[in-house]
């Protein structure tokens, strides 16, 4: 008998006498109730191995169209706490209400290895095919709950450790279960509050799709809340009727279920009408107004909007496609030109900002196009948007194209956008593109080095003429716009090596404007206290620790990445002040010993890997420093006869993240180990 099989009939043994001891089902012990569960009602065996189950493909089609509403809601807040994880072996998984995968966010390497255990999309996760685990006995228990290691029935499992909650739909049922699991040896009570968190932003993207012809209605017993996770948020149809709610609404209302909120009206709950709160809301620029709680002295704070399936384009934006014909209108006048105003929407303390931001809206006044420059996640958007608030064209739209997030298929379709019937699979109707939206505003063209070059030249020629014209026809349009552009790669060195055009560069650049990262900023702690109360509803605060190991973090994903660690840290620190233990990802770096200069690259390399923040597994161009890396690594693969296990020890890393590192620095390695 091996150690494998010895290990898999303790853990039996382990299950079979917890359960003949006999367990209370009032206990509240979710793992020992599963165990119950599997022996006594699915005549489950813990000694026997579990042969994963997967849906046939025609059935997991089916499944994912039932659920289409669920994913799409679901895909980028998922994205996003795969990244704040920025653990290179975990997977965030969303399963359908019978336990079946069907969307999961993970790296290529540790969906290569788990992929076996059933852990894959159209895997089948129900207590019923494979025990007591994450994802079944969150529907199971209709409650969140973390299995670790050993908790799992079935001894091939206890190398994960897994924790669910349930995502509920408008109706007040269960949707989904949102998952995540990992190797970690550890407890993953931190797991279920994040968890918890993304839920919520998920109910609440479900009940905006689902209800676009209801008016949202936003409210909480205290100001700051409002339009953040913890408002309650509520669909009121044309009659004032309660068409769906979310969680915290329920609670704050005293409500039990959707079925209790179903059958009142807006009256019934507030002492106003849906018509008052939206002539208030609209008279205080959507900022909350005071209502009551109807037959109560309950305060609470709220906002009302017409149905997203109301909004009008603006009346800057431009030519319009007309919806019977497919044809273009005619231009609408474009907005009269506003004086320059103080930008209202964002503050800058840090000298070189507030010099650039000067610079800036003096610079455009002139119809000068204005380039910046700087790392990812250090605010190109943030300051963009306050050099157009400040600007002549301040009365028009702000209209941001991020070059590197949409496909090359469709750069073109979006920027210049088409009529109807242009190609396979446009709309009906046709499309204005970005370009006719930011008519009598400012085209803000993001990341503007990943523009295929054959797009630059007819970018060139709309900036050169001032006309556009959309796919499948031949008609121009006059369009007047403030261009702004951003890149976090260097320019001249791209047109040096002929992957952008040295003249559209010229073009773009006016003037070009570094912006700092946020390790140089010197109005960092008030940026940082900033993002914190935005992301603790005002309810944040810092310990003296806590504010030093923020303010001495490097900060390699810049604003973005300090947003990601505040958000989290607020939420472990659940409304008490955020301590060191708070920011378990700042701990790891500042514990990480400082390399001496005279140290070796592949010494580098190692710490480079060791701090990669990961989530990220699109190729990127690479820097100056990636480029030195990926000739270090080169160099070391040749000398261990691309043996990647070898290379691995040789860099103490792990084989995983030697991997994704050389995935990163586009190192294909077709040598096997």
């Amino acid at each position: 008998m091996t150690l494998t099989m010895r290990e898999a009939h303790r853990h039996a043994d382990r299950i079979l006498e917890l359960v003949r001891s006999g367990v209370p089902e009032q206990a509240n012990d979710p793992v020992a109730q599963s165990w119950s569960r599997c022996l006594n009602e699915y005549r489950l065996d813990p000694a026997k191995a579990c042969e994963p189950a997967f849906v046939a493909r025609v059935e997991l089609e089916e499944r994912r169209a039932r659920r289409a509403d669920v994913i799409a809601c679901a895909r980028y807040e998922m994205t996003t706490l795969y990244q704040q994880l920025a653990d290179a072996e975990a997977a965030v998984v969303l399963t359908d209400t019978d336990g079946v995968i069907v969307h999961m966010v993970s790296s290529p390497e540790f969906a290569a290895e788990v992929g076996p255990l059933g852990l894959r999309v159209g895997g089948m996760w129900s207590e019923t095919a494979a025990g007591t685990n994450g994802m079944g006995t969150c529907l199971a228990a209709a409650g969140p709950v973390s299995v670790r290691r050993e908790d799992h029935f079935f001894t091939q499992f206890t190398q994960l450790t897994c924790s669910a909650v349930p995502v509920y739909d408008p109706s007040g049922e269960i949707a989904a279960v949102l998952d995540v699991t990992s190797r970690s040896s550890l407890m993953q009570q931190h797991l279920l509050v994040l968890l918890g968190m993304t839920a919520r932003m998920i109910e609440n993207r479900l009940i905006d799709a689902r209800y676009r012809n209801a008016h949202p209605l936003h409210f909480h017993s205290r100001p700051e809340f409002v339009y953040t996770l913890h408002e309650g948020k509520l669909a009121v149809g044309d009659d004032g009727r309660i068409l769906a709610a979310n969680r915290s609404a329920l609670f704050q209302l005293g409500l039990q279920s959707m079925e209790d909120i179903r059958s009142h009206r807006i009256e019934d709950l507030f002492q106003t009408s849906l018509e008052d709160m939206l002539q208030r809301s609209t008279s205080a620029s959507f900022h909350p107004v005071v209502t009551y709680r109807a037959n109560a002295a309950l305060r609470f704070f709220a906002v009302a909007r017409r149905p997203a399936s109301d909004a009008k384009a603006p009346m800057v934006a431009g030519p319009t496609v007309a919806a019977n014909a497919g044809q273009l209108a005619p231009a609408r006048t474009p907005a009269r030109l506003a004086a320059p105003k103080p930008a209202s929407g964002t503050t800058f303390k840090d000298v070189r900002l507030v010099a650039h931001l000067d610079t800036a809206r003096r610079v455009i006044a002139r119809q000068t196009p204005v380039l910046l420059c700087g790392e990812t996640g250090s605010g190109k958007e943030v300051f963009a948007r306050a050099v157009h608030e400040a600007s002549p064209h301040a009365a028009g739209a702000f209209v941001a194209v991020n070059c590197a997030s949409l496909p090359e298929t469709l750069i073109e379709s979006e920027l210049f956008g088409y009529r109807a019937g242009a190609f396979t699979g446009a709309q009906r109707t046709g499309r204005r593109g970005k370009i006719l939206q930011a008519d009598g505003g400012t085209l803000f063209l993001d990341e503007i080095a990943d523009m295929p070059l054959e797009l630059q030249a007819r970018l060139l020629r709309v900036l050169d003429e001032r006309q556009v014209t959309p796919l499948g026809t031949e008609e121009t349009h006059p369009v007047d716009f403030q261009l702004i552009s951003a890149s976090h790669q260097h320019l001249p060195a791209l047109v040096r090596e002929g992957r952008f055009r040295e003249d559209l560069y010229y073009r773009l650049a006016g003037i070009e404007l570094q912006l700092p990262p946020l390790r140089d900023r010197s109005d960092r702690r008030d940026l940082m206290l900033a993002v914190l109360a935005a992301e603790a509803g005002g309810a944040g605060s810092l310990t003296a620790e806590a504010e030093r190991l923020l303010l001495e973090h490097p900060w390699p994903g810049n604003i973005r990445q300090l947003r990601h660690v505040l958000r989290t840290a607020a939420a472990l620190a659940d409304g008490k002040p955020i301590t060191r233990e708070h920011l378990p990802t700042l701990i790891h770096v500042a514990a990480a010993p400082t390399l001496p200069p005279q140290a070796s690259s592949a010494m580098r390399l190692a710490a480079s890997m060791a701090d990669d923040l990961g989530g990220d597994d699109l190729p990127v161009k690479l820097n100056p420093i990636q480029a030195n890396e990926r000739q270090v690594l080169l160099q070391l693969l040749e000398q261990h006869r691309w043996n990647v296990s070898n290379v691995a020890k040789a860099l103490d890393v792990s084989r995983n993240t030697l991997y994704r590192k050389l995935h990163k620095l586009h190192i294909e390695v077709s040598h096997p180990d």
